[in-house]
């Protein structure tokens, strides 16, 4: 019997593997049960440090895209395998339910062995089971079919269940996450005076595209290096201290949520952004020091470093003294942390990178001697104090004529001493309008500065921090330690 490989054949093999994903995606949403999820996460882990600087400084936020196309078209393939697979036995053995049983099987053990939800598999063997069984109903070769139809009309079915798998899956995908949402909640009147404090303090900027203060939960930045957010609940977290310490520690979410309490303004930065970039805002984190517990376990080892381990497998290390104000938290400007920023609770090392600011902080490690957390091992050197920066992102025509410039400047722990604007091309320089500072050693200030635009063709910007050392102008890309120059924008009359 003819066991070769037709056209048809790998039609039909191509439409299990796209059901099979769909199917996944209708019963799963767009989560870490859908099958493509932790195919992405290894293809994420397996991608070289070159290619992963390459997409972050030249493709940017869209660069996720990249990963789940190829993880869906990984999907896709692994499924399309297991249909052609059935389609070779049920041709072998002259029998359709043989072949249509092995795809189902297989399609299922896979989705079942990636995913852990055996329950949920099954709605991705199903669709190779089906589509296997109507491709081994027909004779093996196109050109002697005479019914092409068939081939026709299981494309159009399985078109339309692509569709409807999309709905089901978007609609999955919303309940989803109004699950995982925590109800809104009034902040503590800690809180609230914190939140009332910076937008009392803050510039009053004719543009809009300079934040306040404290920026909206929504707008803050969010870079992770999976997909799909790790589902803690707060009830099953915990945290160990281990490695090179006296005794290890645990503590639980309630246990941690019971310790002395504080409410911080923290900015973070992402070590990935470009100079002018919009990875870069604050929140007040609500959380309670890390330096009591790492104590508690008595550290030792003699590197005097400590990586820091993430449910999601991420991980990070540095000098232990780091986490001398270091703060755990599980709130965000009163609210309970997002999922998507930590939830239940992540860690806020001050004054270093975002990177280290681990989120769904699982495990705190001491060392007997330095290795290399996530972003190291790809070239990156992320781990050290913030580079001082101004970012220039708002430029406005006031009412006289004149052009408003305004934004944000950070410098870490050191703080920011000032803000300098020049018209000239850095030949001269004037002080612009600064924020009065929060209260903390980690915060950004607002800034604003109007000028007569007659005669100036660009604006440069630049802040001097709290130590008095002047913001570099040697222009450097993000890789691998973090963009550095002055800000420069033409103004366009």
């Amino acid at each position: 019997m003819d066991t070769s490989v037709s056209r048809t054949d790998l039609l039909f093999a191509l439409l299990a593997g796209l059901t099979s994903v769909a199917g996944s995606f209708a019963v799963a949403g767009y989560a870490r049960q859908f099958v493509v999820a932790p195919i992405d996460a290894a293809v994420v882990r397996a991608t070289p440090g070159p290619i992963v600087a390459f997409v972050i400084e030249n493709v940017g936020e869209q660069g996720h895209l990249l990963h789940i196309a190829l993880s869906v078209g990984i999907a896709v393939g692994v499924f399309a395998g297991a249909a052609l697979l059935g389609l070779a036995m049920s041709r072998r053995f002259d029998s359709t339910p043989l072949g249509a049983g092995v795809a189902g099987v297989l399609a299922w053990g896979v989705a079942a062995g990636v995913t852990v939800e055996p329950l949920l598999a099954v709605a991705a063997g199903v669709p190779a089971a089906l589509l296997t069984a109507v491709g081994a109903a027909r004779p093996s070769s196109v050109d002697h079919d005479p019914s092409r139809r068939r081939a026709i009309l299981s494309s159009a079915g399985a078109l339309g269940f692509l569709g409807v798998a999309g709905l089901l899956g978007r609609h999955q995908s919303r309940s989803n996450e109004a699950r995982s949402a925590d109800a809104e909640v009034i902040p503590s009147p800690a809180v609230q005076e914190r939140l009332r404090q910076a937008d009392d303090q803050g510039l009053d900027i004719a543009g809009d595209d300079v934040p306040g203060l404290v920026s909206e939960i929504g707008n803050f930045y969010n870079v992770d290096i999976n997909e799909f957010d790790p589902e803690v609940p707060a009830d099953d977290w915990s945290m160990s201290i281990t490695g090179e310490v006296g005794e290890d520690v645990d503590v639980t979410y309630a246990a941690l949520t019971e310790m002395p309490v504080e409410h911080r303004y923290v900015t973070l930065r992402c070590v990935g952004e470009q100079l002018n970039g919009r990875k870069m805002d604050t929140a007040v984190w609500t959380g309670t020091p890390i330096k009591p517990l790492v104590d508690a376990a008595d550290p030792d080892g003699a590197c005097g470093c400590v990586m820091l381990h993430a449910e999601d497998g991420y991980s990070v290390q540095f000098p232990v003294e780091a986490l001398e104000d270091g703060l755990l938290a599980w709130e965000m400007n009163g609210q309970p942390l997002p999922t998507s920023h930590g939830h239940p609770v992540r860690v806020l090392v001050p004054g270093h990178w975002g990177e280290t600011n681990v989120k769904w902080l699982s495990e705190v490690e001491l060392l007997e001697a330095e290795a290399d957390g996530y972003w190291e091992r790809r070239g990156w050197h992320g781990t050290g104090p913030v580079n001082t920066v101004a970012k220039l992102w708002d430029t406005t025509e006031v009412d006289d004529g004149r052009i408003e410039v305004a934004g944000h400047a950070y410098a870490g722990t050191r703080g920011v001493d000032r803000v300098e604007v020049s018209l000239d091309d850095g030949a001269t320089w004037a002080a612009a309008d600064l924020s009065e500072p929060l209260p903390g050693d980690d915060v950004w200030r607002q800034w604003r500065h109007v000028f007569d635009p007659d005669g100036v063709e660009a604006v440069v910007v630049r802040a001097v921090d709290g130590e008095g050392t002047v913001q570099t102008d040697e222009a450097a890309d993000p890789f691998p330690s973090g963009a550095t120059g002055w800000v420069r924008q033409p103004i366009d009359r």
